[in-house]
């Protein structure tokens, strides 16, 4: 899946200064490219009878629902706090400077679903261990935590250990 590498876009300096972002804007806007891309994160779990994946606000709603589709299950979204209309679970956060916190509908997944967990990229894990005690909460059954793009020298696979994890491009 190298290949796909040509389709992410060094941005210096964004979203702040000594940052370089990795942006999937050109893999988005190339039909072939992000079919590839989805089928490549969709495969490992074909045969996983996931019940529902679960996507990462905001990205990771991008590859989710494709990957929903191809695995012939539900959507659901985990959200930022206050964008979701009904009752919801709610996760708080650590980062750097301050907290954050993300949110489920308290009824999106029965105890004991089988869900996967999707966002674009792997960075410092936070978000996703979030998630992942989100979904505990709703009594979840994780089977794997899967995302496009790892940067690996942050370490964040290393907050993630409890479930299966598989990344389409990592950069060192």
């Amino acid at each position: 899946m190298d290949e796909l590498q040509k389709y992410i876009r060094d941005v210096a300096d964004f979203p702040k200064k000594g940052i370089i972002f990795k942006d999937i804007s050109p893999l988005l806007a190339n039909a072939n490219a992000f079919g590839r891309a989805v089928e490549a994160m969709a495969a490992p779990y074909k045969e996983q009878n996931i019940d529902k994946v679960v996507g990462i606000e905001s990205r990771g709603f991008i590859f989710g629902v494709a990957i929903s589709t191809l695995l012939h299950c539900g959507f659901i979204p985990v959200r930022k706090p206050g964008k979701l209309p009904f009752k919801t679970l709610k996760k708080e956060y650590a980062l750097e400077y301050g907290t954050d916190a993300v949110e489920m509908h308290v009824d999106a997944i029965k105890p004991g679903e089988r869900v996967l967990v999707v966002d674009d990229v792997l960075a410092t894990g936070g978000t996703m261990q979030a998630a992942c005690e989100l979904l505990g909460q709703a009594k979840a059954d994780i089977v794997g935590l899967c995302f496009f793009m790892e940067l690996a020298f942050l370490n964040g696979r290393e907050r993630l250990l409890a479930a299966p994890m598989t990344t389409v491009l990592t950069y060192n």
